[in-house]
């Protein structure tokens, strides 16, 4: 308070990013948007134009940093999240949950109670109508059919399967906040292992438009149909919950955004042939879903993050997250991918058309990130010097590329 004499006067902090008009307007500009974690939000500004930015719900932290934006255990802040149960966090949130044997609201104290048989019974059954509707509004019956009649016609099974969703809770510990993998602009990546023991990545998306669900059980039985050595194999999926889960490989050797950027670094004495073997093996799996895949793939979200490295630094290109099956009448795709940041073609960003020169333009930043070693987007430059692409464009001008 200013205070005055017997008077005491508020003063209020009231602060925005205002070179632009609101979120809508600073979205457009990807360079200048200053929301960079993939984990915030961005706000309007209630007093004059601008916009301010916030982590989501479930994090905390530095919004306006890469990786500002950090989980909160909710579990360790009892006074704030009260769970008198079995306590779980997860990316984002947490379960609280009534003990084995008990059944009520955790979050109550004396809340939890022992089950009734009668109840439990009826419980379960509701459970199972449940997931018989996912499934079914999913395009499981029509999936189902389509395996049927692929092994009928094949001397394999393609190896696709669908999973009940049991099978990856018990996969991956009930998905558990250990078995995460990463986090994407689509979902959430587990690592599971399957009652055989295989080790799998299952991956558990945010969201799905009602469109899509339509298309659902087509695009993954064509998907499934990929065999190529530099793409990761999609093993199958689960249909039994709202939105459904998809089950890949397992590729256990990271990402080459960590290799690039992330201090794993590939040894000194091969880099050169590590890198020029990494970006053609790419290119082969990017030309294969362009131009034999049927009907043509466009991925829609390539980046050195999507780009995964085996034991033996073999690249396969992963996270089909914003992935669509090309028209057989249309040369583009009118769709709202959500790409990523310094990868993005210019002329989707103004006509939002998709295309395979879309994903071209995308790995072209791949090849610059492997030539230079910096981040597509980086902070250790002027404001105008922090696109890799503007960089190497103004560079490419005066003659020093």
């Amino acid at each position: 308070h200013n205070k005055t004499d017997d008077f005491a006067v508020p003063v209020v902090l009231d602060w925005a990013v205002r070179n632009v008009e609101n979120c809508r307007g600073a979205r457009k500009n990807a360079t200048a948007y200053a929301c960079r974690s993939t984990l915030s939000k961005c706000v309007d500004s209630k007093n004059g134009a601008g916009y301010r930015c916030g982590c989501s719900k479930g994090y905390e932290g530095n919004p306006y940093l890469y990786d500002g934006c950090k989980d909160i255990n909710e579990c360790e802040r009892k006074g704030k999240h009260a769970c008198y149960g079995v306590c779980t966090n997860t990316p984002g949130s947490y379960t609280c949950q009534c003990p084995p044997g008990t059944s009520g609201d955790a979050t109550v104290k004396n809340g939890c109670r022992p089950k009734d048989s009668f109840t439990l019974a009826v419980k379960k059954r509701k459970l199972i109508r449940t997931k018989q509707k996912f499934f079914e509004l999913n395009g499981g019956l029509f999936l189902q059919q389509q395996i049927h009649n692929y092994n009928g016609n094949s001397k394999g099974t393609g190896g696709f399967k669908i999973f009940s969703k049991e099978e990856l809770e018990k996969a991956t510990k009930n998905f558990a906040a250990d078995r995460v993998l990463g986090h994407g602009g689509h979902g959430i990546v587990y690592k599971g292992v399957l009652e055989d023991k295989t080790v799998v990545a299952i991956k558990k998306s945010k969201i799905m438009e009602e469109a899509q669900t339509k298309e659902f059980a087509r695009e993954m039985f064509i998907l499934s149909q990929i065999n190529h050595r530099n793409v990761v194999k999609l093993l199958g999926c689960c249909l039994e919950a709202e939105v459904p889960m998809l089950v890949y490989e397992f590729v256990s050797n990271g990402t080459l955004d960590q290799y690039i950027h992330g201090g794993k670094g590939i040894n000194s004495d091969r880099a050169f042939g590590t890198c020029l073997r990494v970006a053609v093996e790419s290119a082969e799996a990017l030309a294969y879903m362009h131009s034999s895949a049927s009907p043509p793939i466009i991925h829609g979200d390539v980046k050195t993050a999507n780009i995964l490295l085996d034991d033996k630094l073999t690249a396969k290109v992963s996270d089909f997250g914003a992935s669509k099956l090309a028209p057989t009448d249309e040369a583009t795709i009118a769709t709202l991918v959500q790409g990523t940041c310094g990868y993005l073609d210019p002329e989707y960003l103004i006509t939002c058309l998709l295309t395979d020169k879309s994903d071209v333009y995308s790995f072209g930043v791949v090849l610059l990130e492997l030539l230079t070693r910096k981040k597509a987007l980086y902070l250790d430059g002027s404001a105008k010097d922090r696109s890799l692409v503007l960089c190497f464009m103004t560079a490419a001008k005066v003659g020093q590329h």
